[in-house]
């Protein structure tokens, strides 16, 4: 059946009077018209409300034909990004700021060799191109195709969790982006890493979220932090962090450089919302420090290196039972 989209009721590109910030956002959301979705656009709006997301992007399965009903639902507190989920033979992932309407191919399989030049047309409407769930347990949704080709890769899917949002098929993607993050950092092109619920269901948006730098609530923007790796990744919005590095009188935050010069550098990440859970860093040498946070809920760590020693640093921030509450895209040293 062909797709079917009122070109009059189309969400804004930007919300009016929100300038550079911090935004919260679910970038992986379903609506009923998706395979084993259950929920109402209505309902997604008033669930990415209630937890005090900033902004989601619809991404059904291969199809627009729900682009068209979200005009009404966004408003000047929610930001909705236009986009798809591509489910391919071999690997799905999230086409995030397409054109309204546009629909991309997804009958195809990496044997086809024609995944570059769908994400090519993705990127010639100004989009992203997300490698999702890497690891998801079903054949479909395992990725098969290299992540060098991607501009992001979907390290935290909270939909095949059960009790948690964080599981071994998360672990595996997490530990394969890691993996890859030294070499693409000294390649001088780098894929950063994002979280998002992939909701099907009632209580999932949101859980988890990419927290976002951008210089203001718009589409554009929005994907254009993600897209430099100003981000981070949250299990939920009740928790904070903030991680900078500095040297001298030089300081960067997360998606960003530090020119060190040569002297020592000081990392601080601060965290709320984590009682008694634990902080590791993380450089091109594997995990090279952890400290646990005390049991108020709200600590700060510092950890000190160099250029000469870590090519970035990132973090990650565990629950006491040690499953997943936060991590970072990292700061890179130079």
């Amino acid at each position: 059946m062909a797709d079917r989209v009122s070109q009059s009721q189309f969400p804004p590109s930007r919300v009016v009077g929100r300038g550079r910030g911090w935004y919260r956002g679910d970038c992986h959301v379903h609506s009923a018209r998706s395979n084993g979705g259950e929920l109402t656009p209505e309902q997604l709006a008033a669930g990415a409300r209630e937890i005090g997301l900033d902004f989601i992007a619809i991404t059904e399965h291969n199809t627009s034909d729900t682009h068209g009903v979200w005009g009404p639902l966004a408003g000047d507190d929610l930001l909705v990004i236009l986009g798809q989920e591509v489910t391919t033979r071999t690997g799905h992932w999230l086409a995030l700021g397409v054109d309204p309407g546009q629909v991309v191919d997804w009958r195809y399989g990496i044997r086809d060799d024609v995944n570059d030049r769908h994400l090519d047309q993705v990127r010639q409407a100004g989009g992203l191109c997300v490698a999702a769930h890497p690891h998801a347990p079903y054949p479909s949704g395992v990725f098969m195709y290299p992540f060098h080709g991607f501009d992001v890769v979907e390290v935290w899917n909270g939909l095949w969790s059960s009790d948690l949002p964080w599981n071994a098929d998360n672990g595996a993607a997490l530990a394969e982006w890691g993996r890859s993050l030294a070499a693409d950092i000294h390649g001088g092109r780098w894929r950063p890493a994002m979280g998002n619920s992939d909701t099907h269901l009632d209580g999932q948006i949101g859980i988890p979220q990419t927290v976002v730098l951008a210089e203001e609530l718009s589409t554009d923007a929005v994907l254009a932090g993600i897209r430099a790796g100003r981000s981070w990744i949250a299990e939920s919005t009740a928790i904070e962090l903030s991680l900078t590095a500095s040297a001298g009188d030089r300081s960067a935050g997360i998606g960003e450089r530090l020119r060190t010069c040569g002297e020592p550098a000081v990392v601080r990440v601060d965290v709320r919302g984590v009682p008694s859970g634990t902080v590791s860093f993380h450089t091109d040498r594997g995990k090279v420090h952890r400290e646990s946070l005390p049991s108020g809920g709200s600590g700060a760590v510092e950890w000190r290196t160099s250029a000469a020693e870590s090519a970035f640093v990132r973090v990650e921030v565990r629950q006491p039972g040690g499953h997943m509450a936060a991590l970072t895209n990292p700061v890179i040293l130079t």
